[in-house]
């Protein structure tokens, strides 16, 4: 993959209303697909010009002109095509939504060359090598699992990231938790890199801001099912905010805690708590706007066996502890 791939040539003709206003500025609205920093880049290379001419970005235009791009797309991943199954919730030409399996990487990395979500979607289409991050916009935990969209091309990618930016993208999870809550409420605490551990996040007073909005799903004995709604996108921001307000995912490695069982606990729920190793929490429904057609666009995942499970055993040992309480 080492080859890059050379755009048609493109021109179009700055408006005279645009006097006055800046290079990059007027080309990212003359050629809305590409990213204004990939832009600023090729006109900084000579790949865009101004009547023929190179120009820097800052400078103004006059109106009139004809903008011309001549630009080559980088190939953007050395990562190897790889044919691994995937489920597929929509696609078209512009864009797939999949529904991720918990156990699956994202982004090939030190540890992981290979087996991963890119290595899976390069297979599936390999024009995707010329798109940054091979169209991922957004990205769940390794042991998350649900819906992902990803872009298929650089115009479907800048909308979308620019939706994502805009806090214009539903993004709901459910998400099992310690402790019996008795009503929702918002999570709006900044979160950045923990000061020692760097493999996680915390909540600090200098980090980005962050904000998670949650309500009851469905209480049991000493645990809580939570639909979780993402108002930004942080990383590990679900898993944070919970184990910040007391009560971490079930199953969380990083933020869980030790584990603690109910008095009393059927055998099927101890066995179920203790053999559940991964977060219980899971991408449910993505909810955006199509970046080319406009159309709304709404896809759910279903629950996964391990949590449905976990879900069956808590609710039946809350059943069975009311029954007892009765007698």
């Amino acid at each position: 993959m080492s080859d890059n791939a050379s755009l048609p040539s493109r021109q179009a003709r700055v408006p005279d209303a645009a006097a006055g206003r800046r290079f990059d500025a007027v080309l990212a609205e003359l050629f809305p697909e590409f990213s204004r920093s990939r832009l600023s880049e090729w006109i900084k290379s000579g790949a865009a010009l101004l009547d023929g001419v190179p120009a820097r970005p800052r400078d103004p235009v006059r109106g009139g002109e004809l903008a011309i791009l001549n630009a080559t797309l980088d190939t953007e991943t050395d990562a190897i095509p790889e044919d691994i199954p995937l489920s597929v919730l929509y696609e078209d030409e512009h864009v797939f939504v999949i529904d991720k399996p918990a156990g699956l990487v994202v982004h090939p990395g030190a540890g992981n060359p290979t087996g991963t979500l890119v290595n899976a979607l390069l297979f599936r289409d390999p024009s995707l090598a010329s798109v940054p991050r091979a169209g991922v916009v957004h990205r769940l935990d390794k042991d998350t699992s649900g819906v992902m969209v990803v872009a298929r091309t650089l115009q479907a990618q800048t909308a979308l990231v620019e939706q994502l930016s805009a806090r214009e993208v539903h993004r709901q999870y459910l998400a099992v938790v310690s402790g019996a809550l008795v009503s929702g409420g918002t999570a709006d605490a900044p979160i950045d890199r923990h000061p020692r551990d760097r493999l996680r996040m915390a909540v600090r007073e200098d980090g980005r801001d962050a904000v998670t909005h949650y309500r009851l799903r469905e209480r049991f004995r000493a645990h809580t099912a939570l639909e979780c709604r993402l108002e930004t996108g942080r990383t590990h921001q679900i898993r944070v905010h919970m184990a910040h307000l007391k009560h971490p995912i079930i199953g969380d490695p990083l933020y869980g805690g030790a584990l603690k069982l109910p008095k009393g606990a059927t055998d099927e729920l101890v066995s179920q708590l203790r053999g559940f190793r991964r977060q219980a929490l899971h991408a449910e429904t993505l909810e955006f706007t199509h970046p080319i057609t406009g159309e709304a666009i709404r896809n759910s995942a279903p629950v996964p066996a391990d949590m449905l499970a976990l879900m069956k055993a808590l609710r039946e040992d809350s059943i069975l502890f009311a029954e007892r309480e009765r007698r």
